[in-house]
């Protein structure tokens, strides 16, 4: 039996589908390929796949991944590639096949691009305002929890970030705690902006990488 990770890309229309349907979406399409993937054993066996982050609904992802088992050592990883991509809609492609190097609870950082735009700003407004946001030394946001709403300081969670003022948008590209510990999801650092800036900012968010502690690719 051999582990193998499965790397996608998620956009178009499938960026609004949430994990548990990509959940559903990936297994059907795991089933029609006839690939010699493992399956769960019981009364009701299905192909066995664990994703190592889940991407939030209405995200882009460029590199997502799923780790799935095979019941021959020696299968073409091409092949999987092709057999897979032909049982998957348009916003779902499989573009790579490797050997997993490491665990899912490796991962401490996520890399994002996000479009920012205003109705009521233009992009160098924006982006004056990010900037003094970002320099806080502390940015604060209600976040709810099993147990409630509480007040959470975000800005430790801001591992680097770089503002780009485009000509309709402005770009941020950061890397954000992510995993199972401590995870700023990119939706919380944007509401807490419009609260510092009082901006109403649309959104358009890619996951681009993710990292370990050592900020060291997850491969």
């Amino acid at each position: 039996m051999k582990s193998v990770r499965i790397w996608f890309k998620k956009d178009f229309e499938c960026r609004y589908i949430s994990h548990l349907d990509l959940n559903r979406c990936m297994l059907r399409a795991l089933h029609k390929s006839k690939l010699p993937v493992w399956h769960t054993e019981g009364f009701n066996p299905h192909p066995f796949a664990t994703f190592p982050l889940p991407l939030s609904l209405g995200f882009r992802g460029i590199n997502e991944c799923m780790d799935v088992k095979l019941e021959e050592d020696n299968y073409s990883l091409k092949e999987i590639i092709s057999k897979l991509n032909v049982c998957l809609p348009r916003g779902i492609q499989v573009f790579d096949v490797t050997e997993p190097v490491m665990k899912a609870g490796k991962i401490a950082f996520a890399e994002f691009s996000i479009k920012l735009s205003s109705e009521n700003a233009n992009t160098t407004v924006i982006s004056e305002k990010l900037s003094e946001f970002l320099a806080l030394e502390k940015i604060e946001i209600e976040k709810r929890s099993k147990k409630g709403l509480k007040t959470v300081d975000i800005k430790q969670g801001i591992k680097n970030f770089e503002i780009e003022e485009k000509f309709d948008f402005v770009l941020l590209n950061v890397i954000l705690s992510a995993g199972s510990s401590d995870n700023v999801n990119p939706n919380l650092l944007i509401s807490a902006f419009e609260n510092y800036s009082a901006l109403a900012v649309a959104s358009d968010i890619t996951r681009n990488d993710l990292y370990n502690s050592e900020m060291e690719l997850f491969r």
